[in-house]
């Protein structure tokens, strides 16, 4: 039985209820050692070795975080190929270009930026109101952040190495990490270089720990103990919102990245204009991966004609002959199948796929189905439901009129997305469609489909419910991701030796900038404009 990493050191499960091994989702087979499935000993222990570290955590210097985040990314990079090698072995995700060559640059990236940002502050974004003797500045929460990490990022969204990871200890926050039972040797490798990197740092060796797996109740336990600071979830809807119930109920944050269909609408002209091109980067959009990405265009709204039915033929023909591709576990093929049941029965057609692939473990046939637009109208909650998978849905609309009705019925989705004519033909529909869709997505995209996530400053990978619990957070993009695991502290006339160093008058390091009365500066206070 493998080890967890709980209490600064990888020990025995004090009280495991289950085991599991990880499967190679090509062949089905079982694979790698035994993994516990942890009790309430196990989690009993994390939180209070946790909450323990917290404080020391909460007052080490930016500088010490800075140099974990960067000597973690370090081990990471100098362990790669194995990494990779156990990674792909699990998720068949392929080693390249997948896990060397995209996901392991964009773990190293995040990890790099977080350190970056802990070390200047920037995150703490100081107000000083000088008139008022007020001062406020986001802090560590002190207290444990909860990880949950998804089945289909093995690397840059792993609770161990991923966003989530990151945003947590740049804000001073030791973390507990839940894995996925998808992958929990890579999990194990993650947490290893994570903790050899902490005592690179000099950080408690309690800052990071893993559980592999829980039972269900035990999870709803963790995130409703009030010594949690926040916890974190990629995953499910129906898996977030259990989770989220029992956090809201203890009155734990609690920031859910749940499921989304990324609606995607064509507009006449740019079918006319380049339909052929469009629908070759709607193939390429929906399959890579599987089709295993929250970004995934999983409903596109297509106008009936003739440029409308060529995109179509053009979509259908190329998802024909794709091969069935591989998905990451017998869950997912499970639910994916479930999920195409459940929109045939709200009166999708499928015009291609549907079913399982041929082939050794467990695969899914690249599937287009497809209903009117009054249709998808009458029976929206039905068919609006995530099929986690190379599944797209197409609803034909009849004019402009019920392609923006459609729109008005979507819920919230991480993203949105409209293609328009380049000589300005579609731009009067797009503005409308544009301002109905505003509200109800969090990132809104032109002539591009949704499926790449840059980690950048400006990233809002988010969304109205119920594509995540919140509107106004986003899990990509710095330093805006790390404010979920932040609190907002406010001092009233307090003693100047007895700020915190980002609301003293001197600026800590002459860079960071601050509001101070209305302005922001990077001066010390009285030398401000």
């Amino acid at each position: 039985m493998e080890p967890l990493l709980i209490a600064g050191h990888w020990q025995s499960s004090q009280e495991w209820v289950a085991s599991f091994r990880a499967e190679n989702p090509a062949t089905g087979e079982t694979i790698g050692p035994e993994f516990p499935v942890s009790g309430a000993a196990d989690v009993e222990l994390a939180l209070a070795s946790a909450s323990a570290v917290a404080p020391e955590l909460a007052a080490a210097e930016p500088e010490r975080i800075g140099a974990f985040l960067d000597a973690y990314a370090e081990r990471l990079e100098a362990a790669a190929d194995e990494l990779c090698a156990i990674a792909d072995g699990e998720t068949a995700l392929g080693v390249k270009p997948r896990l060397r060559e995209v996901e392991l640059p964009r773990t190293l990236n995040q990890l790099r930026q977080a350190a970056q940002v802990a070390r200047s502050r920037a995150w703490t974004e100081p107000v000083i109101d000088t008139r008022a003797g007020l001062r406020t500045c986001f802090a560590p929460l002190s207290k444990p952040v909860a990880i949950f990490g998804p089945n289909n990022f093995p690397l840059a969204f792993n609770a161990v190495s991923g966003g989530d990871f990151a945003a947590a200890i740049a804000a001073r926050n030791p973390v507990i990490a839940k894995a996925h039972p998808a992958h929990p040797q890579t999990c194990r490798k993650l947490a290893g270089l994570a903790h050899r990197a902490l005592g690179d740092a000099g950080l408690p060796a309690a800052t990071v720990q893993m559980i592999y797996h829980l039972p269900a109740a035990l999870g709803l336990k963790l995130v409703s103990d009030r010594r949690l600071g926040a916890a974190a979830f990629t995953g499910s809807r129906a898996g977030g919102l259990a989770l989220k119930q029992a956090a809201d109920q203890a009155g734990v944050p609690f920031y859910a990245e749940m499921s989304s269909i990324n609606p995607v609408f064509m507009l006449p002209g740019a079918l006319a204009e380049r339909g052929d091109e469009i629908a070759k980067e709607f193939v390429a959009s929906c399959l890579a991966g599987c089709g295993q990405f929250c970004t995934n265009p999983g409903v596109v709204v297509v106008p009936r004609g003739a440029s409308g039915d060529a995109f179509v033929a053009a979509a259908r023909k190329a998802f024909e002959t794709a091969p069935a591709g591989v998905l990451l576990a017998r869950a997912v093929l499970d639910h994916l199948q479930q999920s195409v049941s459940g929109l045939r029965r709200a009166g999708a057609e499928v015009l291609c796929g549907g079913s399982r692939g041929d082939g050794p473990g467990y695969r899914f046939r690249p599937t287009l189905l497809g209903t009117g637009a009054a249709h998808f109208i009458a029976h929206a909650a039905a068919l609006q439901q995530e099929a986690f998978g190379p599944v797209s849905l197409i609803v034909r609309a009849d004019g402009e009129a019920e392609m923006e009705s459609v729109a008005r019925v979507f819920e919230g989705n991480l993203t949105g997305t409209l293609y328009s004519a380049r000589d300005g033909h579609d731009d009067a529909l797009a503005a409308r469609i544009a301002r109905t869709l505003r509200s109800r997505v969090g990132r809104l995209l032109n002539d591009r489909m949704p499926t790449g996530v840059a980690v950048s400053p400006a990233m809002n990978h988010g969304g109205p419910y119920p594509a995540t619990g919140h509107p106004g957070f986003t899990s990509v993009g710095l330093p805006a991701s790390i404010r979920r695991f932040a609190a907002l502290e406010c001092y009233d006339h307090v003693r100047e030796d007895r700020l915190p160093p980002e609301l003293r008058d001197k600026n800590p390091d002459g860079r960071l900038q601050r509001c101070i009365d209305g302005v922001w500066t990077a001066a010390d206070i009285g030398m401000a404009a």
